[in-house]
């Protein structure tokens, strides 16, 4: 568990990284971030990672559970 979230942790800053004009969506809005292919793509990948991770821990919580 600790392994994914760590590389959970070491991705999602790469998401964040400033890159000069791309796209045809002003880049300073929040429809930038989901329409533009190259955050779309960070988008949906993280969240699936954050889906996982809770899912993981949620499993592993109820085996503990009985």
């Amino acid at each position: 568990m600790k392994k994914y979230i760590s590389l959970l942790a070491t991705a999602l800053p790469l998401a964040a990284l400033a890159h000069p004009g791309h796209g045809g969506t002003d880049g300073w809005t929040i429809t930038h971030y989901f329409v533009e292919p190259q955050h779309a793509l960070a988008t949906i990948l993280s969240i699936g990672g954050i889906l996982l991770v809770g899912y993981a821990v949620r499993k592993r919580s109820s085996a503990k559970n009985g």
